[in-house]
């Protein structure tokens, strides 16, 4: 399913990247595409998809679709799946982000008078650099706290009296833990915590609000198309809009590359409309989520796309079912007694079968049986269970290792 599209847009964007870039001209000429033959959203199909290999193996002043002259900043992936993916701006750019940054904030019920915590990377990674943009465009207070250090945090956040928290998931769970253990709750200010870059559940949400008393918002982003803060959900907390002015949306199916019905789980892929230094002509995100095929009650304008259930290329095979970590999200989240910190374990015996086993932190030891039975519901293969005391499995100040897969494959 796609998303509406103005074709005029799309055939703008296709006329400066085939002058622009020598890369991307010959990636259209071999595909048989022609600007001027895009007249209406079907066309949209007929142009070739862009992965992340791609953008890896392309120098990115080869790539890039305006001379270097204008190109404002360079900036990176964390490179977690592999070699960091350099991606340009230019000044538009900047500004487009800066924008979209600024519009999320305000989904969220951020405003001038708020102090904004950033604890996300800085330098090359595209995150709190872009943030603090959008912080001050608005013209709330920007705490630029970087990644890790938590006393520091801690200690901002009470001095300062911080009312929004920017952070990973994980992050904001490890702080949240400690302000719980400290008995610091009182002393905070704090009612929004803003997190992403990184996929998780309601029992992680449901963790952070109420060991911070604070609401969660969750964002999409990605390096490749500007950075975090390209959607965001609004206060319903039902599915994420995505910012259609600037980018298209697509989802397909990830074996067949053909487009899904709405609500049907696929995979995300991105065209962006105006981006001036790094374009994306149908970037395969390898993102799973769906699109709402109704607006959103809240009255926005900007399409919903569900929260990412995980990645296509990250998915993995248990006895010939498809697994995925948002799978134990959606349990903990539903079962009384369990923590959200898990880690998935896959083996594989001597007689050559597959074993998956969950670790699960849980203060009520009781629940092994009722959790076993509901992933292997939710999942379709036994899953084995291990619960832990709350605190043992590793914490994160960036992204968490949630999957291990051990088998020789």
């Amino acid at each position: 399913m796609t998303a509406p599209v103005d074709p005029a847009a799309l055939r703008a964007m296709l006329e400066r990247v085939s002058s622009g870039s020598a890369y991307l001209r010959k990636k259209l000429d071999a595909a048989g595409v022609r600007p001027e033959s895009v007249t209406e959203p079907a066309d949209l199909a007929g142009l070739p998809f862009t992965t992340k290999e791609e953008i890896r193996q392309t120098p990115v002043l080869e790539y890039a679709a305006v001379p270097a002259e204008r190109i404002v900043r360079v900036q990176a992936s964390t490179g977690t799946t592999g070699r960091r993916t350099l991606c340009a701006y230019t000044g538009r750019d900047v500004e487009d982000w800066t924008e979209m940054v600024t519009r999320c904030l305000r989904y969220a019920g951020v405003t001038a008078d708020d102090r904004v915590q950033i604890a996300v990377g800085y330098g090359m990674w595209a995150a709190g650099t872009g943030f603090q943009s959008g912080i001050e465009r608005l013209g709330a207070m920007a705490v630029p706290s970087g990644p890790g250090n938590t006393e520091m945090q801690l200690e901002l956040l009470t001095e300062l009296r911080s009312t929004v928290l920017w952070a990973t998931s994980s992050f904001a769970v490890l702080l949240a833990e400690l302000v719980a253990t400290r008995g610091l709750r009182p002393e905070l200010a704090l009612r929004t915590t803003l997190t992403g870059s990184e996929r998780w559940g309601e029992a992680t949400r449901a963790r952070i609000e109420s060991l911070l008393g604070a609401r969660t918002f969750d964002l999409y982003g990605l390096t490749e198309g500007w950075g975090g803060g390209i959607g965001v959900e609004c206060d319903r907390h039902d599915g994420i809009h995505v910012w259609n002015d600037h980018f298209h949306v697509e989802i397909i199916d990830p074996d067949t590359l053909e487009p899904v019905p709405p609500g049907t789980p696929g995979e995300l892929v991105m065209t962006t409309l105006h981006k001036e230094a790094t374009p994306l002509i149908r970037y395969r995100t390898r993102d799973l989520t769906h699109l709402y095929p109704d607006p959103c009650p809240c009255g926005s304008p900007y399409p919903r796309i569900g929260r990412i259930r995980g990645r296509s290329d990250d998915q993995i095979k248990v006895r010939g079912v498809i697994f995925l970590p948002m799978q134990v999200d959606t349990v903990l989240g539903e079962l009384t007694g369990a923590g959200p910190e898990f880690q998935a374990h896959v083996d594989r015996d001597l007689g050559g079968r597959d074993n998956l086993t969950v670790r699960v932190e849980a203060e009520d030891k009781t629940i092994a049986g009722e959790l076993e039975r509901r992933l292997r519901e939710k999942i379709g293969i036994r899953v084995g269970v291990e619960l832990v005391e709350p605190g043992s499995l590793p914490r994160s100040e960036r992204k968490s290792q949630r999957v291990f897969d051990h088998r020789e494959l």
